[in-house]
């Protein structure tokens, strides 16, 4: 510990004398001075690590905090490597887009200057904006890369940065590996050029808005059923966030009227007041929203978090209770009507293709395969999707991707998970079932009764801190040293280890490869009756993941209370072979 102490205050004494500002330099002297060397040990004890997915931590001074000189370093790196790759171009641009988040202006704004400073133009977004629309810039304008300042779904202490490719999604190798070793070379504050250049730097906003809602509006299928139920109750709340920019008016612009909103959730703010935690997983995030969907009678609740990328919905089941629908439920409506769509309308030609990441449900699959409709099973993260695009860019048709933390993309000039796409299309749906006299839990029944039945269960265990993440480290060895033989009363019959790209046949002792684009921490357990148990550590939060899926069958709507009793004991027995 004396050790370690030793190596952080040097580090700290870097900043105490380097070129900073003073008011990062009297929050680092504040923390070199307080008794407790707590806040110290984990601002300075390693450098924020600009991985394969950008940044993302605690705001605040220091080399393991997001601030001005963690960004600026980030943006110079991203700067270096884009004047080396698209060195032949006349002129190299970027898209910057941020959220609601404390802070996120100002790193855009930041990151703006630095970009120009290394002559690159920059298209920056008047204010907030959603992620999505971002990504749908940068293809729109021909750039060659972008980010975004955002912590996603992350508690309010939180900022990031994503970094995004000319396609529009999120790097992956070689680019990202590459960016990292960019930005590891930025040693100095000094390396960093902070002095912008005003005529490289464009703002831009509405026009961009229309554009991208005409093109979202290309993605109905069911214009008369819009039509026949325009009149739909829709509760919407952007809990805070970038959604109150562009959802509601895409679901006016899809031909909905009554759209109700949660007015003290449609302040933007980085301090979230009226939730814990802005993530539409949570319960809590949409109380708000449920309160007055029971108050107006509303046919639907969804909301989106705060870089309105994903989206959580609400319904009614048959007992007239508000239930919140998970992310792999979501993801199965909008696959199913989708692929039931395109089927009516005779676009299914063979050619047609969806994504889902391995840890989401396996009913998707399903569907898939009973529709002669081409899969693929991609890893955790959009930007993975996105890969799975771009490999079949003119070569096949994209019809839905999703995974089961709430995004979901049902378009193409898209490359990232899209709420106000998926706003505008889960309230089609809810018209659609209408239409065709059934509520939305209803046709997720009909779902079931059709697939089979599944049931998923996530659950993160968090252990902070480096002591934490040598913690969740232990876990995952454990759990590939000494795998599970059974779990739940069922033998396991296949491994799938990501991380050495291998799949094992328990029964058989056969080992053979798994086609992946890249290796990731990720193991999976797939039990003799359906069961299947992911485990991966978090690459955003500190948090080691766990994702259980259990199998049942449905015969009528009837059955479905006895299959989510029975599958609610399948969870906790699996909870309790894994020892979580």
């Amino acid at each position: 510990m004396d050790e370690l102490l030793k190596e952080v205050t040097a580090r700290a004494q870097v900043w105490l004398n380097g070129n900073y500002d003073a008011e990062t330099k009297a929050e680092v002297k504040k923390l070199m001075e307080a008794e407790d060397k707590t806040d110290l040990i984990e601002a300075f004890y390693r450098d924020l690590e600009f991985g394969t997915g950008g940044l993302r931590g605690i705001m605040g001074a220091g080399t393991n905090r997001m601030n001005i000189y963690t960004v600026g370093a980030a943006t110079q790196g991203l700067s270096n490597y884009l004047k080396a790759q698209f060195a032949s171009l006349p002129q190299i641009s970027v898209v910057i887009g941020h959220d609601c988040r404390n802070n996120s202006r100002k790193f855009a704004e930041i990151s703006a200057n630095i970009f120009s400073a290394n002559g690159i133009k920059v298209y920056l977004f008047e204010d907030l904006r959603p992620t999505p629309e971002a990504s749908f810039a940068i293809r729109h304008l021909g750039c060659q890369s972008g980010i975004i300042l955002t912590a996603s779904h992350n508690p309010k202490e939180y900022n990031g940065y994503k970094a995004y490719w000319n396609d529009g999604a999120q790097m992956i190798a070689p680019h990202d590996e590459n960016v990292i070793t960019e930005v590891l070379k930025i040693k100095n504050v000094d390396d960093i050029k902070f002095e912008g250049n005003p005529e490289l730097i464009e703002i831009i906003g509405e026009e961009i808005d229309n554009v991208y809602i005409e093109k979202i509006k290309t993605l109905i299928l069911s214009p008369e059923a819009i039509e026949r139920n325009k009149d739909l109750k829709i509760v919407y709340t952007p809990i805070h966030g970038t959604g109150i920019k562009l959802i509601p008016k895409t679901l006016r612009e899809y031909g909905f009227t009554n759209i109700i909103d949660v007015p003290e959730q449609n302040v933007i703010s980085g301090d979230f007041p009226t939730v814990v935690s802005p993530n539409p997983e949570e319960p809590a995030a949409l109380a708000m929203a449920v309160k007055k969907a029971i108050e107006t009678d509303a046919d639907i609740v969804m909301a989106s978090d705060p870089d309105a990328d994903r989206i959580g919905i609400a319904i009614k089941n048959d007992k007239g209770e508000w239930i919140l629908v998970n992310g792999n439920q979501t993801f199965l409506i909008f696959i199913y009507y989708l692929i039931t769509k395109w089927k009516e309308l005779g676009r299914l030609t063979g050619n047609e293709y969806v994504v889902k990441t391995i840890v989401t449900t396996e009913v998707m699959a399903d569907i898939a395969i009973k529709n002669n409709v081409e899969y693929y099973n991609c890893f955790t993260g959009f930007k993975w999707i996105a890969d799975v695009m771009r490999q079949n860019e003119g070569k096949k048709t994209y019809i839905g991707g999703g995974e089961e933390s709430y995004g979901f993309l049902a378009e193409d000039f898209v490359r990232d998970k899209d709420s106000v796409s998926a706003c505008a299309l889960i309230a089609e749906i809810t018209a659609w079932a209408k239409d065709n006299g059934k509520t939305l839990f209803e046709m997720l029944q009909d779902i079931y009764i059709e697939y089979g039945y599944g049931k998923e269960k996530g659950i993160s265990v968090v252990r902070k801190g480096k002591s934490g993440a040598e913690e969740i480290a232990q876990m995952m060895a454990d759990y590939r040293n000494n795998p599970p033989k059974e779990i739940a009363g069922s033998a396991v019959k296949t491994i799938k280890d990501y991380q050495t790209l291998k799949m094992t046949d328990v029964k058989l002792g056969e080992i053979s490869n798994l086609e992946m684009p890249a290796t990731s921490n990720v193991l999976q357990f797939f039990t003799e009756d359906g069961t299947k148990i992911s485990v991966r550590p978090s690459g955003t939060e500190p948090k080691i993941k766990f994702y259980i899926e259990v199998r049942g069958e449905m015969k009528t709507r009837a059955d479905y209370d006895a299959a989510e009793a029975a599958a609610n004991l399948k969870v906790e027995a699996v909870r309790a072979s894994m020892g979580v």
